[in-house]
């Protein structure tokens, strides 16, 4: 099948019908497709029914001049990108630069010299036709910028969702858990009461167990819940770190009173101050206390170290146990990993909450292994 190739278009604007037939038998024979207009009217129609790659536009002409058309045509949508280049018999400065001025862009002289005819048509026919293809590449990028963007924002809204499924899911557990715990906590007090065998007693004391552990997770869901979902206000006040990990011990203590492992508190002077929700700071320290004796055992030496430097306060808890998995040690504050210690069970939640409430304090939480053995959690907090 033989393939039309297409021409470039040329308007050729003279009134000079010489010149006209001068003009066309030199593009004609280079292989262009030529249009004629013998004054600025007939030029102006033509280009309002068909585009062309080039005009060439003389000056001196009857009624509106070649400054005027290239004027006109240069505030039209339809034609302001059409390369034009003036024919004219001037050559003095004052014309060129009005040209110019008008919108045109070079200019060839009479009486015409064929070569310099040829170069100058191609190469504003190159740049018009580059300058297209450009325009083009950038219509498509955009294009293709906005398709991307819309696609980053449905995948923004997709993980938006998949967040608030997630939280809405720990508010349900929690909501759930709370209920019917509250009614074995009773029903195990009352048991406690009564007479029991000893292997009554044994099993008494792991259901006590089990429920303690699905009310620390039923109340750590929910304080994630509502920090997640910014419910919780915190009431930064200045409080003293001293007082923060005594209370913090006490109550531990005081809720585990049959616990055997070690606890021992290294305070810092009485004076030192952090910013602080001393509700929140006490229930952080409770909870890595917690996840101690959870994965370190029983018997474990917990040491709560507090230090302060110019900038910050620096809380640590250090224990003796089996200490931080490698594998799981890479996602430790993310919700729902798959253990935040060695063990290779549990949810990850107490950490992810502690991660919360640092950043509610604009403070920073680290993990690490000890040389000696052992896990260590490191509390960074702004000093006042």
């Amino acid at each position: 099948m033989k393939v039309e190739i297409m021409k470039q278009k040329i308007l050729v604007v003279d009134d000079v019908p010489k010149n006209i037939q001068i003009l066309g038998s030199i593009l004609s024979n280079a292989g262009y497709q030529i249009a004629y207009a013998q004054d600025g009217d007939q030029a102006l129609n033509i280009l309002e029914h068909q585009t062309f790659d080039l005009i060439l536009l003389d000056i001196m002409m009857p009624g509106k001049d070649g400054y005027e058309v290239c004027r006109i045509l240069k505030k039209k949508e339809k034609t302001r990108e059409t390369p034009i280049i003036f024919l004219t018999a001037k050559a003095d400065m004052e014309s060129i630069i009005k040209g110019f001025e008008a919108g045109g862009q070079d200019y060839i002289t009479k009486p015409f010299n064929s070569s310099e005819l040829l170069a100058r048509t191609k190469t504003h026919i190159q740049l018009h036709e580059q300058k297209k293809a450009l325009a083009e590449l950038n219509q498509s990028l955009e294009q293709k910028v906005e398709e991307r963007t819309k696609e980053l924002d449905n995948a923004y809204e997709r993980l938006g969702k998949l967040e608030k499924t997630k939280t809405d899911f720990l508010a349900i557990i929690s909501h759930e858990l709370r209920t019917p715990l509250n009614g074995i906590t009773g029903l195990t007090t009352l048991l406690s009461q009564t007479q029991l065998s000893e292997e009554q007693k044994e099993y008494l004391t792991y259901l006590e167990d089990v429920s303690d552990r699905l009310a620390r997770f039923s109340d750590i869901a929910l304080l994630i819940t509502q920090l997640k979902v910014h419910k919780y206000k915190p009431d930064l006040i200045p409080t003293a770190v001293k007082y923060l990990g005594e209370m913090a011990v006490e109550h531990f203590l005081e809720m585990h009173k049959n616990l055997q492992a070690s606890i021992r508190l290294n305070n810092v002077d009485k004076k030192v101050m952090i910013a602080a929700d001393a509700d929140l700071i006490r229930q952080s320290l409770e909870m890595l206390m917690a996840n101690a004796v959870k994965y370190a055992g029983e018997q474990c030496h917990i040491l709560i170290n507090i230090e302060s430097t110019d900038s910050e306060v620096i809380i640590e808890c250090l224990d003796d146990g089996p200490g931080f998995n490698k594998e799981s040690i890479k996602n430790i504050f993310e919700l729902f990993s798959t253990g935040d210690i060695l063990h290779e069970e549990g949810t990850g939640l107490s950490l992810a909450a502690i991660k919360l409430i640092m950043n509610f304090h604009n403070g920073n939480v680290q993990v690490s292994n000890r040389k000696e053995g052992g896990a260590k959690v490191r509390l960074s907090l702004p000093k006042i």
